[in-house]
């Protein structure tokens, strides 16, 4: 037998997952692995000095209304392709949706501003710290995502495993919220998901390893 029609075999005869399972598995992922993103920002970055007047400002909770959004659209991801038999449906389009919109965003702040403006509106104080940060607040959740997604029966194990890394990443962006200063479109449409994007891409490498039941 070959190994293409071994996997076949194995994912036909693994049966259904109760919805319920699969939704308390990852309330449990998502919840732990906030809480342990959290504890890592908190001590090794706190939150940022002027929290309690950055939450006044509309471009804080576009910046939140952002990542938040994204989050929803990839956990949607991981939990379709954490069982046989799923189509992505309308979630690429969902995933798009929140990067679009920053990027339109993005472009009319440039176009308005002076040139003189722009790079700082692009690079802002920490372009060369934010995506790695995301990255490292990312790790826990991934951990406590690929804990639920392997208990799930995943077939297509290198598109879940990137499926769970952009959950963790996005996970850990927001987490990272609370720490970072810039509120500028063009910074977080580019360096925000260039962050997402790292945990993604390990996912994609390791997946195949670690969510092989």
């Amino acid at each position: 037998m070959r190994t293409d029609d071994l996997v076949a075999m194995l994912a036909a005869g693994a049966g259904a997952v109760q919805p319920r399972q699969a939704a308390r598995r990852y309330a449990i992922a998502l919840g732990s692995g906030a809480l342990g993103a959290a504890l890592l920002m908190d001590l090794l970055l706190g939150p940022r000095h002027d929290f309690a007047a950055a939450i006044l400002l509309p471009m804080f909770w576009v910046k939140v209304a952002f990542v938040t959004s994204f989050a929803l659209a990839s956990l949607v991801a991981a939990a379709r392709l954490s069982r046989p038999g799923l189509s992505l449906a309308w979630v690429p389009g969902a995933l798009a949706a929140p990067v679009l919109a920053i990027w339109l965003l993005a472009a009319f702040v440039l176009v308005r501003a002076d040139a003189a403006q722009r790079k700082f509106l692009f690079f802002g104080d920490t372009w060369n710290s934010c995506p790695w940060l995301i990255a490292m607040l990312s790790a826990p959740v991934f951990v406590a995502v690929v804990w639920a997604m392997k208990g799930l029966a995943p077939t297509r194990l290198r598109l879940a495993g990137a499926a769970a890394g952009l959950l963790s990443g996005a996970v850990g962006t927001m987490v990272y919220t609370v720490h970072c200063p810039e509120l500028e479109a063009p910074f977080i449409g580019f360096w925000y998901l260039l962050g997402m994007l790292i945990p993604t891409a390990a996912g994609a490498l390791f997946g195949p390893r670690l969510l092989r039941w």
